[in-house]
């Protein structure tokens, strides 16, 4: 790795480093992140900041919060949204610009395109955009859960060269170096498989939504865009001035020698799944092949209530999936034609319609 290649990068900062003790916004830890982004910047290279941390950091402006209930976290994120916006501001010199989104903005392709604009449009004028969930306004349906995740979809959506993501330990161990004195940093990752996943306990820190889990979903995500992704200490200062000397001061995960396209990789990876087509366990036709592969013939069942344009997921009856795909019918049209017994009829309203799914937004699934 080397800082000097990079062109664009992301960085995700998460809540235990904005409100360590949940007493509003701290610097304490943010300076030393502030000067990587001023240093990258001024070495040509473009910054965005995934930062968490509004609801850790509005929390203290109310009272009895031991559990507070949905609307109350809201609350809490809508107040410290603001504040969250200016501890960051008081750390740079150069302007910055908020960017709040949901899930429901990433999986609608349109809304999807005008985020990467946005992005764009801010870098190009030197401004810094920092993004976080919308949590004041968002809804278990609509939300991503985690600012992991959301940073790896937003490193993709900004074509970045790699997402750093700050964590409360060095990288990724064979066992949780909170619990285990014998755990071992892993420097590098190349394959991201089922052992990988194994090594990941919950999180760590009491203030954040997400673990170490989160985060090996969040580099898979990136590395399958060919992003190079890093998970490093946050809370060391140290870590930073390694960064910019080019050494690993955490775990590497190396990018995919092949990335996916674009547009399926979003379908991937960010589209989410609003309904589910159904066929026999023998089915075996080329999805990718042509959008005709797939007809109402072939489809046994029909699940979830989804629109015209909505991602499905295409799996056989025994659960195997076999492919994330934009639906060019609603879920109650395909109810309508399969439950007809005048298989003519059926086929002649799927001509008049056209194709199920289109072959041009189709994502072929390994087998996950």
């Amino acid at each position: 790795m080397s800082t000097s290649h990079w062109k664009r990068i992301v960085i995700k900062v998460g809540s235990a480093l904005i409100a360590p003790n949940q007493q509003g916004c701290s610097s304490r830890y943010l300076l030393g992140i502030a000067q990587f982004i001023a240093t990258c910047r001024a070495q040509g290279c473009q910054v965005v900041l995934v930062s968490s941390g509004s609801v850790a950091a509005g929390k203290h402006r109310f009272q009895d919060t031991a559990e507070p209930s949905v609307s109350l976290k809201k609350a809490m994120a809508a107040a410290g949204q603001a504040d969250m916006m200016a501890t960051w501001d008081k750390l740079f010199d150069f302007p910055s610009a908020q960017l709040l989104v949901t899930h429901g903005d990433l999986r609608d392709r349109e809304r999807y395109v005008s985020i990467k604009d946005t992005i764009f449009t801010l870098l190009d004028h030197g401004l810094l955009p920092i993004i976080n969930e919308n949590d004041a306004v968002t809804t278990d349906k609509l939300r991503v859960g985690d600012n992991d995740n959301l940073s790896a979809m937003v490193a993709a959506a900004a074509d970045a060269d790699a997402l750093i993501i700050c964590s409360d330990v060095k990288g990724l161990y064979t066992k949780n170096p909170n619990l285990h004195d014998d755990a071992k940093l892993i420097k590098q990752v190349s394959d991201i498989n089922e052992d990988i996943y194994a090594m990941a306990g919950g999180a760590t820190s009491s203030v954040g939504t997400g673990g170490m889990r989160t985060k090996i979903q969040a580099a898979e995500k990136a590395i399958s865009h060919g992003i190079e992704t890093m998970i490093v200490d946050g809370f060391d200062a140290d870590t930073f001035n390694q960064l910019l000397k080019g050494q690993n001061p955490g775990t590497l995960f190396t990018p995919y020698d092949e990335p996916m396209q674009e547009h399926l990789h979003w379908m991937t990876h960010t589209s989410q799944v609003q309904g589910e087509l159904i066929v026999e366990n023998d089915f075996d036709a080329n999805l990718e092949e042509h959008d005709t592969q797939l007809t109402s013939d072939d489809v046994v069942a029909v699940k979830g209530n989804f629109s015209v344009g909505d991602t499905v997921l295409v799996r056989k009856g025994d659960g195997t999936k076999l492919a994330k795909a934009k639906s060019n019918y609603s879920s109650c049209l395909l109810h309508f034609i399969s439950d007809q017994e005048d298989r003519e009829f059926a086929n002649n309203a799927q001509q008049k319609t056209g194709p199920l799914i289109s072959d041009k937004n189709i994502a072929i699934l390994e087998q996950i």
